[in-house]
């Protein structure tokens, strides 16, 4: 059953500027769907028309079987949200933003409190101090309860670890998983590339646009050429003789290594690849495994 289904859905602001452009994809109910794609790609502007706060100029967009448009309340009733940036209110305590949302939408902590519970035993302990003297990680644990107070069928988490620690990024997703465990359909937008294999599928976007969507290790399988990895001593230097020299087709820094395919995707050896660059230092060359960050760039790159 699809929990969410978009139809050529557009979407832009002045002058014209596309901020979506013509997006469809689908999200299995129960799924842990992932946006990939870097700031300003559109996440924020598609996870605001499916949380009815955005209309889209075109297009069409089912929620648990709702229009967006049409079923617009009924929506707001079954779907929690998440924004990027943290709009709690600051000056009420942890325990009053959490009766507030619990509140607004009819219900009470104790009534769902097993579903916040695991998430809400660590901010617990903080209960009467001001939202706005938390921690980040805190911050993010608060705003994920109150998302989920009212028990929603779909969650919609725009960028959550964003401006979070390595720790608070690791916890959260073990979290998303228990959470999809119990039946809830989660959307989740981030920038990290890394995050993406945490998703059972993905969607890449850049620009408004609709790279790929399927599972991240399908993704990766569709890497159309051999990927190397190469490192020297100069790294700086060395990434700019690759990409000067004309038989290779991409190289992009991917931490200590830089990744490169050739124009002709056939086996090269390291020795061959230091005489075409004219490269008298030690040279380091291996076969590599695409990242999804590599094949967001090769997909880019086709566009």
């Amino acid at each position: 059953m699809k929990e969410v289904r978009l139809d050529s859905i557009s979407k832009s602001y002045l002058k014209g500027q596309m901020a979506i452009d013509h997006v469809s994809f689908e999200v299995n109910c129960g799924e842990l769907f992932g946006l990939i794609g870097p700031d300003g790609a559109g996440k924020t502007t598609l996870f605001r028309i499916l949380t009815t706060l955005l209309l889209a100029d075109s297009g069409s967009a089912i929620v648990s079987g709702n229009d967006v448009v049409k079923d617009y309340k009924n929506i707001r009733k079954s779907v929690g949200y998440m924004p990027g940036k943290f709009s709690l209110y600051q000056d009420l305590t942890v325990r009053e933003n959490l009766h507030f949302f619990a509140t607004m939408f009819n219900t009470t902590i104790e009534e769902n409190y097993e579903l916040v519970k695991e998430i809400y035993f660590q901010i617990e302990p903080f209960n009467q101090r001001r939202a706005g003297n938390l921690s980040g990680g805190m911050k993010q644990k608060l705003a994920l309860c109150c998302a989920l107070i009212h028990n929603p069928k779909v969650l919609f988490l725009d960028e959550p670890t964003t401006g979070v620690d390595a720790v608070s990024r690791k916890e959260f997703w073990e979290m998303l998983k228990r959470l999809k465990d119990k039946g809830i359909t989660i959307l989740v937008s981030t920038p990290y590339m890394d995050e993406a294999s945490l998703c059972e599928k993905i969607a890449l976007i850049q620009e408004g646009k609709i790279l790929s969507v399927d599972t991240p290790s399908a993704i990766i399988a569709q890497y159309p050429k051999q990927l190397y990895a190469v490192k020297s001593h100069q790294m700086g230097k060395l990434l700019d003789k690759l990409r000067r020299t004309p038989e290779i087709d991409s190289a992009n820094a991917f931490g200590e290594y830089h990744h490169i395919t050739f124009v002709e995707d056939k086996p090269i050896e390291k020795e061959q690849l230091a005489q075409l660059l004219q490269l008298n230092e030690e040279l380091i060359m291996t076969n590599t495994t695409p990242t999804i960050e590599d094949c967001f760039i090769d997909l880019m790159k086709a566009s």
